[in-house]
């Protein structure tokens, strides 16, 4: 009967750890993929690179595409991974407008 609860709880704290996590500081970013950019669409359109995201499990690569030109701001900032010391690991900083 012992071991019955044992494995019970060892069950429902699994439940809770299948949840979408942070990466850990050991799972390194993969290098980017090369990404044949296509001809832009018709209108002010910017190329927004393809990188990996963390899905909780494992990273899994996001395809680039294009996205209009916001009318009020000049600079297409491009997403990048940068180190969060406060978290101790890399995260995504999207791409954007400024």
């Amino acid at each position: 009967m012992r071991w019955l609860a044992i494995a019970a709880c060892v069950f429902v704290v699994s439940l809770g750890s299948a949840r979408a996590q942070p990466p850990p500081p050991y799972a390194p970013v993969p290098p980017p993929r090369y990404e044949a950019v296509p001809p832009p669409p018709p209108g002010p359109m910017v190329w927004e690179p393809g990188h990996w995201h963390w899905n909780g499990a494992t990273y899994v690569w996001v395809p680039g595409h294009y996205v209009h030109r916001h009318p009020h701001y000049r600079t297409w900032v491009e997403g990048r991974w940068v180190w969060a010391p406060g978290q101790g690991r890399w995260i995504w900083q999207p791409a954007h407008w400024q």
